[in-house]
């Protein structure tokens, strides 16, 4: 009975210090948007402002790098998806020990070092003329995201029973009335969890777009030069802002789960 109160307590205190590892550093960024110091920091503190928003708004290469960045996790989403369900659905349908290999192929890209993924994709499409851009980051970040959105769906898969659709062709329905009406639904919430990590991971993405954005900066790499050049607490400013967004979003996701599955219930 003694080892299980100290269990419990033990977990409890792991989940505390996880959340306050995990938020501290996120209450301190949302602290030093309000502070009246040049600098990023809630130390000294200098007084309350709301001037950083401000001097966000007028901050019209910083509001261009982010557009950017929307502009290719955009284009990534568009491409990605699609190849992470194809090679899903393929690989759910391999059997033996091509499988094996077939598997650690489409997972290579995602193991490769994103600065080796960058310069490898800028070769290739210079030699076909194709400078650096937004195409250019679409691609090389195509080629590793696409990976994790493969593994969401696969994984989605394997707890599928296929003997629904054999009943669905077994009744007359073809290949594309089975995969529309029963196997699609079945994968959508993997889907949409999959685009929303690979809208993620091309946001954030650094190491690959350093070597293939030309001229078109994206967020992560704009943010990365103002670190030479000195950081205001603007960026305290968007990072607060597109946190609020998340939040709220995640919060509308769950109340809408959750009257869904009140509904299904009844």
């Amino acid at each position: 009975m003694k080892s299980e109160i100290i269990m419990r307590w033990g977990v409890r205190f792991y989940i505390g210090v996880f959340f306050l590892y995990l938020f501290t550093p996120l209450i301190i960024m949302g602290l030093a948007t309000f502070n009246d110091s040049r600098f990023p920091t809630v130390s000294p503190w200098k007084g309350a402002t709301l001037k950083w928003f401000e001097a966000l708004a007028q901050d019209g290469a910083m509001w261009k790098a982010l557009w950017t960045s929307i502009i290719v996790a955009a284009g990534v989403l568009i491409i990605a998806v699609p190849i992470g369900i194809c090679c899903a659905l393929f690989l759910s349908t391999v059997q033996g020990r091509g499988k094996t290999f077939l598997y650690s192929l489409m997972m290579s890209p995602l193991l490769t070092p994103g600065v080796i993924v960058g310069i490898s994709t800028l070769i290739f499409w210079k030699g076909l003329s194709v400078s650096g851009g937004v195409f250019l980051t679409v691609m090389a970040q195509t080629t590793f995201i696409a990976a994790y959105v493969m593994l969401m769906v696969l994984a989605r898969l394997q707890r599928f029973d296929r003997t629904l659709e054999n009943a669905a062709l077994s009744l007359g329905a073809t290949q594309w009335q089975t995969f529309r009406r029963i196997l699609l639904p079945y994968l959508k919430p993997a889907i949409i969890s999959a685009a929303a990590i690979a809208f993620l991971q091309s946001f954030e993405n650094y190491n690959t777009t350093l070597f293939v954005k030309g001229y078109d900066t994206t967020l992560t790499v704009y943010i990365a030069s103002k670190v030479r050049t000195g950081l205001t607490p603007a960026v305290n400013a968007l990072g607060l802002v597109m946190i609020s967004i998340t939040v709220l979003l995640a919060i509308v996701y769950e109340v809408k789960r959750r009257r869904e599955a009140e509904t299904g219930s009844l």
